[in-house]
């Protein structure tokens, strides 16, 4: 499960040239599937690869071949060996450097274009490392202008990108103008930031976030192009290449649009074998996307056409695909009606066979071009040393991470900058669920937080019911479960062995189960003496649940019988408690508390909490074979 987290990463590549630091990569190794590099001297100590020759020689047949580069060695040595192979930032890969002892991780070089960054927040959580990451948008909590349009496949357009970004750096103002794509980033920019929305200074240097051409401008401007042009493509069979090129772009640039703005091409369904039109979505790395006349048909036009109609059973082809395509894409996050900005328009050329139409669409919702993730993560009880490093790490490469607001607290310090962080109150799981679907389908990957184990009275299943709600394909978006402690488990941690015979749990909330269902589980938990945790064992307006299922309790089992009363274990405000069942009602607890009731062996010692397993009541015979 770790290394589906680095798949953004391959073919990664780590390099060990001591015994120590072959010792602290190797498992490094196994949960990043970086291949291993050593030294013909430490083939004995490891199945690494072994290379021959000096480092120096093998690295330069290495450089090419990988995105990512971990070396154990010192940060000299790694400078010294890679600066001869550094081209630009927008070519070289990640370099890392992680001390022999594991401690530290350090970005060293294409922190922002090639990820090293991003690749040195993931394997610090993974080895409970120090990050070390110098550029000044971490320093700054801002998301990087290299990589602000990252998540949602915004195209990287002209500009002074290097004189916009020392701007921000000297926390500079720098104009934000967007007409197009998400705002998402917007709301989760730290308080002191240097962007400034509304009536910016003429001379500020300018971020432009649009479907448009960039202007001519006499200030720093740089470009993000969202993809949110949807392009409609009418032509008669064998148009060549090079005329839907030609016609694609005399649209776009009668209409000042930018090319680099193109969601994907659009098309009648007759038209999917179109050689030319294939050969331009190939060569350009253009989606194409084929309608039914059905599907056509049903979207209103301001130029139809019946000649159009009788001949392939729509009255519009480019204008139609145009606008049914975009109004798909907005219709992932209910973000409104696409419109038509650019009307069908003929293209011919005198004495080249063939003839076309291109309408433009715009979408309110910009296309990605990824396949969405969700990560349905387990916090554990609360501190990150309980929270297992999968967690950590998919919180860290998480687009987007979703949760209760107590929650999203607790893991601030795995959260980082450009991230968008959404909180909800703790009775609106179901809205949590479909906003984190959503956004998964749209294409970002999505860390759906719960506290203790997802799979536990957590997030996950409310998820996959809802994804099973919605008729998933159970591939996209593809979903994974990283576990985490669970509230009973963390409890029982903090009083004993409760838990070391059988155990059931209970939630008293009848929010989403009927009280009588609940009572049915209390009555045969009490019968069959098992241990039992009762979890949401109180409320403000919930007090006398509890009540009850300690006189249900008390109908199987002695007053004295063991309870353990936990409240926010691990936690910053914990408290515990250890009382018998006779005497739970005049303990306090909350919505925070969990209750564990022991059963008909559960004993005290010394203030722990103990239920015998049964090996001390076996002969010692038994008792080596039962282990």
């Amino acid at each position: 499960m770790s290394q589906s987290l680095f798949e953004p990463f391959q073919p990664l590549v780590a390099i060990a040239t001591t015994p120590q630091a072959v010792a602290t990569l190797q498992p490094l190794c196994q949960f990043t599937g970086a291949t291993l590099w050593v030294p013909e001297t430490l083939a004995s100590l490891s199945n690494a690869q072994v290379y021959s020759g000096s480092l120096k020689d093998h690295l330069q047949h290495l450089w090419p071949q990988h995105r990512g580069f971990i070396f154990g060695l010192a940060t000299g040595a790694v400078v010294r060996l890679i600066a001869p192979l550094l081209q630009h930032k927008s070519q070289d890969p990640a370099v890392l450097v992680v001390d022999e002892q594991g401690q530290s991780v350090i970005s060293l070089c294409s922190g922002h274009l090639g990820h090293a960054d991003q690749l040195t927040r993931l394997i610090a959580a993974q080895i409970g490392a120090t990050p070390i990451i110098t550029g000044t948008s971490t320093r700054s909590q801002l998301p990087s202008l290299d990589l602000l349009g990252h998540p949602f496949g915004w195209q990287r357009g002209a500009g002074d990108w290097n004189q916009v970004s020392g701007e921000i750096a000297r926390q500079q103002a720098v104009a934000v103008i967007q007409d197009a794509g998400s705002k998402l980033w917007q709301s989760h920019l730290p308080v002191e930031h240097p962007y400034v929305f509304a009536d910016w200074p003429e001379e500020a240097p300018q971020i432009r976030i649009t479907h448009c051409a960039l202007p001519d401008s006499d200030v720093p401007t740089v470009a993000w192009h969202p993809r949110v042009l949807w392009v409609g493509i009418g032509c008669e069979r064998g148009t060549s290449r090079q005329l839907i090129e030609q016609g694609i772009e005399q649209v776009f640039r009668e209409n000042g649009l930018a090319i680099d703005a193109i969601a994907s091409i659009t098309t009648l369904d007759l038209k999917a074998d179109e050689v030319g039109l294939l050969e331009l979505c190939q060569d350009r790395d253009w989606p194409l996307q084929c309608f039914s006349s059905e599907m056509l048909r049903t979207v209103e036009v301001p130029t139809p056409s019946d000649i159009v109609a009788a001949e392939v059973g729509t009255p519009s082809v480019a204008e139609a695909a145009a606008l049914y395509a975009a109004q798909i894409q907005s219709d992932v996050l209910a973000a409104g009606p696409a419109t038509l900005i650019a009307p069908k328009c003929i293209i011919r050329n005198a004495g080249e066979p063939g003839a076309m139409t291109v309408a433009i669409a715009l979408s309110p919702l910009e296309f990605t071009g990824r396949q969405g993730k969700l990560y349905l993560v387990g916090t554990g009880p609360g501190s990150l040393d309980q929270m297992t490093p999968a967690a950590q790490t998919a919180i860290v490469q998480a687009d987007s991470v979703i949760g209760y607001s107590l929650y999203i607290d607790l893991v601030q310090s795995r959260l980082r900058p450009g991230q968008v962080i959404e909180t909800y109150p703790i009775t609106q799981e179901r809205q949590r669920a479909q906003r984190a679907i959503a956004l998964a389908h749209w294409g970002l990957t999505v860390a759906m937080i719960s506290s203790g184990d997802a799979g536990i009275y957590g997030m996950a299943g409310l998820v996959l019911e809802e994804l099973e709600h919605q008729g998933w394909n159970g591939e996209a978006p593809a979903v994974q479960i990283f576990p985490g402690v669970s509230a009973l488990q963390a409890s029982a941690s903090r009083v004993g062995t409760p838990l070391m015979h059988d155990f059931c749990a209970i939630s008293l909330s009848d929010r989403l189960t009927p009280w009588e269902v609940i009572e049915k589980r209390l009555q045969a938990a009490a019968a069959a003496d098992f241990v039992t945790a009762l979890y949401n064992p109180r409320s403000q307006l919930r007090v006398e649940h509890l009540t009850i299922a300690q006189a249900i309790m008390l109908e199987y089992r002695d007053a004295n019988t063991p309870v353990a009363v936990v409240r926010s274990a691990y936690r910053e405000d914990e408290a515990t408690q250890l009382t018998t069942l006779g005497q739970l009602h005049t303990v306090t607890v909350d919505m925070l508390t969990t209750v564990l009731i022991g059963n008909g062996s559960t004993h005290t010692y010394q203030n722990w909490m103990i239920t015998p397993r049964g090996y001390l009541s076996s002969s010692p015979s038994a008792s080596v074979a039962s282990s």
